[in-house]
């Protein structure tokens, strides 16, 4: 049976992540629907990165397989789909493809307004206090030499390890804004979220950096900080 790729970019301002859920409003659900409207039949996607409430993508893919013949025309779905999901693109894969699985890397960008901006305030973390950038880049190398990032998972997940291999890792300012980049082979739930609030907390003084390494070398999730909120998160790339 035929296999595609859908590539779609959301706001997920007003969804409860990308995954269905039962009686919740997902990406995936409306992606779902938007398909079965058009098509006349039931679709059952598989996505590639499952991004929590609230968290917004520049790039993500679902695939599915189906006897009908899914035209590359984006524009009949675009149009019943909400103006908060759009899809790219979709197109036939090798029949064994799989969008999860097969991809090599992922990129995702957190930004902080340091100043209050209501032209943002969906996109980013408004963060009024202090910080080092030098100091956060420090904390950035000290994350870029380290594999293991128990502490930086969400507790109750199931995965065989927690073991990740970062490519990139860095910090930088434009217009005001902190932009925390970070590329790896894969994430932990919760990961990148953690990840900033407690660098955060590096750069301000709250937590000395050699307090940050024992964090990490603790593989204790109770010693990081979770507070970083969803709305600053971007998905920015899925590699394959």
């Amino acid at each position: 049976m035929p296999r595609y790729l859908i590539e779609v970019a959301y706001k997920g301002t007003n969804y409860s992540g990308f995954q269905v859920q039962q009686n919740a409003n997902t990406i995936q659900a409306e992606v779902q629907k938007a398909l079965s409207i058009i098509y006349k039949d039931v679709f059952h996607l598989t996505g590639s990165s499952r991004t929590d409430a609230g968290v917004h993508a520049y790039q993500n893919f679902f695939h599915f397989d189906t006897l009908i013949n899914i035209p590359n025309n984006t524009y009949h779905l675009n149009a019943i789909l909400p103006s908060d999901i759009v899809i790219k693109g979709i197109s036939i894969v090798k029949d064994d493809f799989h969008c999860r699985f097969n991809a090599t890397s992922r990129q995702y960008i957190y930004t902080i307004s340091l100043s209050k901006n209501p032209f943002n305030q969906e996109f980013a973390y408004h963060y009024p206090f202090k910080v080092d950038l030098d100091v956060l880049n420090q904390a950035a190398l000290v994350v870029l030499q380290n594999n293991d990032f128990t502490s930086f998972s969400k507790k109750n997940t199931q995965v065989f390890t927690y073991i990740c291999s970062i490519s990139k890792c860095e910090w930088t300012i434009s217009q005001n804004q902190l932009i925390f980049t970070v590329h790896a082979n894969r994430f932990l739930r919760g990961m990148v979220r953690a990840l900033v609030a407690t660098m955060l907390q590096v750069g301000n003084g709250k937590i000395s950096l050699i307090q940050f390494i024992e964090i990490i070398q603790s593989k204790k999730s109770s010693l990081a900080n979770f507070s970083a909120p969803a709305h600053g998160l971007i998905l920015s790339r899925v590699i394959y």
